[in-house]
């Protein structure tokens, strides 16, 4: 690790995008704002709001990792952690923008999907519950000949 390098590891549930990766800063954002992480900075912890992570690899190339919120860790003035429940890297914010606005559109639709068979979900059962509720005309009759008397 090269002295006035920072360790950066973002990980997810299900995968660790990044793992000791070198970076010289980092930029984040929490409920009070942005703010920067460089060598040597105090251990610290914050839990990140839904935003793009950005950093400068040693090669002074911008990078960047959009995060669905998450926690922020750094440790002993060289190592941040971020962990988060949802995480898409992208080396162009353009694109980056483009993919999450898709991955938002598609997670909208889904709702809206889910929402749809819901009601219709609901709508089947209190048919079904009215039709088991309301009386049948061949039940009266069926009920009048059982105590002993005739329909009229």
């Amino acid at each position: 690790m090269r002295k006035n390098a920072l360790q950066l590891t973002i990980a997810t549930p299900s995968r660790v995008w990044f793992d000791g990766v070198e970076i010289v800063s980092l930029r984040a954002e929490d409920a009070s704002g942005a703010f920067g992480i460089r060598t040597g900075h105090a251990d610290f912890v914050t839990q990140l709001a839904p935003s793009v992570v950005r950093w400068s690899g040693t090669d002074n190339v911008a990078r960047y990792c959009a995060v669905s919120g998450g926690v922020l860790f750094v440790s002993g003035g060289t190592q941040v952690s971020i962990a988060c429940r949802e995480a898409i890297p992208g080396d162009d914010l353009e694109g980056l923008a483009a993919i999450v606005r898709r991955r938002h559109a598609d997670e909208e639709e889904a709702l809206r999907r889910a929402r749809v068979d819901e009601l219709r979900l609901h709508a089947r059962a209190v048919r079904q519950i009215l039709r088991y509720l309301r009386p049948r005309a061949d039940a009266g009759s069926a009920l009048s000949t059982v105590a002993g008397t005739s329909p009229q």
